[in-house]
């Protein structure tokens, strides 16, 4: 199957574009590149998801958006300053990709208040990445971007996000298409070829799509909230590894642990989540990073889940963490097993 053959819809291939680009001018060889596209395309085919056909015109739908200021990357709010034309509108619009998770997200006078304050776990890395300018940064299981638009606001160079629920991507997409419109240039500068474009780009996939295609381009990489999500930590771990420059790179590890001094293995449900396969104790993290081939390694944040953090909100109104702790001791999960404690470790790798 070649380019001209793979079956994008047109939005798809108009919103892909870029990416390919981008790889491409890193020298990304064409048939990796066409094994990525294939992959792609398979997953955001509508008879994997009859949604899709919906999700991929939320933003034609939107009502006019003028952005009156720029972008404000660095603000715990991705925010947006402007006016729409119809804020109701545009409310009950983006409310058709319900539910967001990360953020939060400020568009205009239109608060998407998301599940996660994923900048609290922002500011909890933040201090442990160092200077970001230049960088070029892999975020695996990013949700929506979120933390991939904050690494942009810290200077990095490009960035490139990586998660398999479609949702999230088409989210990413609505956002993206919405913080790049005001980079459109204006009519003095209409002899410009194209628009300029935020350095962000967002692959429907998991990481495990990729392992036989890796993409040798990254000085960081983050995996937050993916590793008990994984049968195999260890084969994880050494799969993100295929994702650093020839040259070796950064990663930032955030995963659930126990504190008991042995690793869970929860036999049911984890906080009503079926597919957590292991917490590991915090010793046993740093001996798999270590046996993984990783250097360095220190945890640099233990932050127990609060309420305030990830709950309930008008963008997400499935069940949280409320319903997965145990009402009458909140510092257990409705199974009995420690309630949500996660840690966050830097690793070195060359």
């Amino acid at each position: 199957m070649n380019q001209e053959t793979l079956s994008f819809d047109p939005d798809d291939k108009r919103a892909l574009a870029p990416l390919w680009e981008w790889l491409a001018e890193l020298q990304i060889d064409a048939e990796k590149l066409t094994a990525i596209q294939e992959k792609t395309s398979r997953a955001l085919d509508l008879k994997v998801d009859k949604r899709l056909s919906d999700w991929r015109t939320v933003y034609r739908d939107l009502p006019s958006f003028t952005a009156s200021d720029q972008l404000h990357l660095s603000d715990p709010e991705l925010s947006l300053s402007g006016e729409w034309s119809d804020v109701d509108h545009a409310l009950e619009t983006l409310q058709r990709l319900h539910p967001w998770r990360k953020g939060p997200l400020r568009l205009g006078d239109l608060f998407i208040d998301t599940e996660w304050r994923s900048d609290w776990k922002w500011s909890r890395a933040l201090p442990h990445l160092g200077d970001l300018k230049g960088m070029r940064v892999l975020d695996i299981g990013c949700g929506n971007g979120y933390h991939c638009w904050r690494a942009l606001g810290e200077g990095a160079e490009a960035v490139l996000g990586v998660d398999p629920t479609r949702l999230f991507h088409y989210q990413h997409r609505v956002l993206a298409s919405l913080f790049n419109a005001h980079l459109l240039p204006t009519p003095s500068h209409s002899e410009d070829k194209r628009a300029p474009l935020y350095p962000i780009h967002h692959l429907p996939l998991t990481l495990e799509d990729l392992d036989h295609t890796p993409l040798p381009l990254f000085d960081w990489v983050f995996s937050m909230g993916v590793l008990y999500h994984r049968r195999e930590p260890q084969e994880h771990l050494r799969s993100l590894q295929r994702h650093f420059k020839p040259s070796g790179g950064k990663l930032l590890i955030e995963t659930l642990v126990t504190p008991d001094p042995s690793p869970l293995y929860p036999s049911g449900r984890y906080a009503q989540m079926r597919n957590v396969w292991c917490l590991p104790d915090v010793s046993t993290l740093l001996a798999w990073l270590e046996s993984a081939g990783y250097r360095d390694a220190r945890l640099v944040d233990l932050n127990q889940t609060s309420l305030q953090e990830q709950r309930q909100t008008e963008w997400m109104r499935f069940h949280s963490l409320t319903q997965a702790l145990d009402p009458e001791n909140l510092d257990l999960t409705i199974e009995g097993h420690p309630a949500p404690l996660r840690a966050m470790v830097v690793a070195e790798f060359a």
